[in-house]
């Protein structure tokens, strides 16, 4: 075929011109999409292993997440927080069953859970540990991404992310991620809450040196400090456990979700604490117009049941051993660092090969799909309804792109 009769060039030139540049996406144009296959507008179909930042933890269009979403469509989307629907109560003691905590508080986005987080911890300090007002500050790490709201971008290290959104939010304190010595020493009287991602996402994948959440856990227990655990991307059985910090034995104060925890149907988000924590907040004092709204319950319900049974964990725990072993076995051929935990890697290319975006340019070209970082770095997030046979796909297809 020539570009005059295939959709996709047009396609892509008509989102170029009607949209504000803020991302860079791969040219291809997805038409529909089913468990971890994508089909663009020309039939050619591609191997997703971004899953949408582990928003598709459960595939696309996952039969029983499609009929409950369908199911509610019949019956109320929207209510707001002004009234109680009936799919409410079910979607916040059942996600609060699954995390072991009193209480959840419903969003919508991921940012949104960061930013609740904050606000939480900060009405925490001043009215639970008694900080003087005004004083509350939150530790968090270098090579952080928990959203791109001026609040958090203001703790950011990524330039991209920061540069030129100032006047930026004060109350923050940086320190190296995996550093406990430098984290410790951060924690003053005011502080009311270390805000961490137990596995660094966007930073490409980065999983911190052993002990170091446990010892995050004891400081924390000791300053009285808010653990606060932003498993948005970590967590939901992407990296074979519920929660990434799981594979410690780690319980924060302060679980913040999203991106899976809507099926890839709808954006929700939550943030799960027990009564001493979120029971700060009264009402009129934080809120969201489609927080918690009927049609986002009914599908998360539906999602949390699907975790309940630990069958998503375990297969991302079984597979990802597939996916470690034949990433490893790229190293020395155009792979100079795999870091994998359960279905979710990242993948340091040798940077005189190529950079990260045009060995994802060649995995297209081979109809595999990801999403590069941070110069030569790619992240590998596959739906956790992959099969043995398509990751040894994926695999190749890096394989060959790597051997030019």
């Amino acid at each position: 075929m020539v570009d005059d009769i295939l959709r996709t060039p047009g396609a892509v030139r008509d989102a170029e011109r009607w949209t504000a540049h803020n991302y860079h996406p791969l040219p291809v144009v997805i038409s529909s999409a089913e468990g971890a296959w994508l089909t663009d507008v020309d039939g050619r179909r591609y191997l997703d292993c971004l899953a949408g930042y582990s928003a598709l933890n459960f595939g696309h269009r996952h039969p029983q997440l499609i009929a409950a979403a369908h199911a509610q469509l019949d019956r109320l989307t929207l209510t707001s927080r002004a009234f109680i629907h009936d799919q409410f109560a079910d979607f916040c003691r059942e996600l609060a069953e699954l995390c072991g905590k009193d209480l959840v508080l419903p969003m919508n986005t991921g940012a949104e859970a960061v930013e609740t987080g904050i606000k939480v911890a900060r009405k925490w300090g001043y009215q639970v540990k008694g900080v003087s007002p005004g004083q509350a500050n939150i530790v968090v790490a270098e090579g952080n991404f928990h959203g791109r709201t001026t609040t958090i971008v203001s703790f950011s290290t990524d330039e991209d992310a920061r540069a030129d959104f100032g006047p930026y939010t004060p109350g923050f304190t940086v320190v190296p991620y995996g550093d406990l010595a430098a984290l410790t020493a951060a924690i003053d009287e005011n502080t009311v809450a270390v805000l961490l991602e137990p596995i660094q996402g966007e930073q490409g994948v980065v999983v911190p040196p052993e002990g170091y959440l446990p010892g995050v856990r004891q400081v924390c227990t000791e300053r009285d400090v808010l653990f606060i655990a932003d498993e948005i991307q970590s967590g939901l059985g992407r990296t074979g456990a519920t929660f990434a910090c799981d594979h410690e034995g780690v319980v924060p104060d302060m679980y913040l979700l999203g991106k899976a925890l809507g099926g890839g149907i709808v954006p929700v988000s939550a943030v799960a604490a027990n009564t001493d924590v979120l029971g700060v907040l009264k009402p009129g004092q934080h809120g969201s117009t489609f927080g918690g709204n009927p049609l986002a319950c009914a599908v998360a319900i539906e999602v949390v049941r699907l975790l309940a049974t630990g069958e998503f964990q375990r297969r991302s725990a079984e597979l990802g051993e597939r996916l470690r072993a034949g990433l490893e076995g790229l190293v020395g051929k155009g792979l100079v660092g795999v870091r994998v935990r359960g279905l979710w890697a990242g993948l340091d290319i040798d940077p005189a090969l190529m950079s990260g975006r045009e060995a994802c340019e060649r995995l297209m070209e081979r109809g595999v799909l990801a999403k590069d970082t941070h110069g030569s770095t790619i992240r590998l997030a596959p739906p956790l309804v992959i099969t043995e046979e398509e990751i040894d796909q994926a695999v190749t297809a890096l394989a060959e792109v790597l051997a030019g």
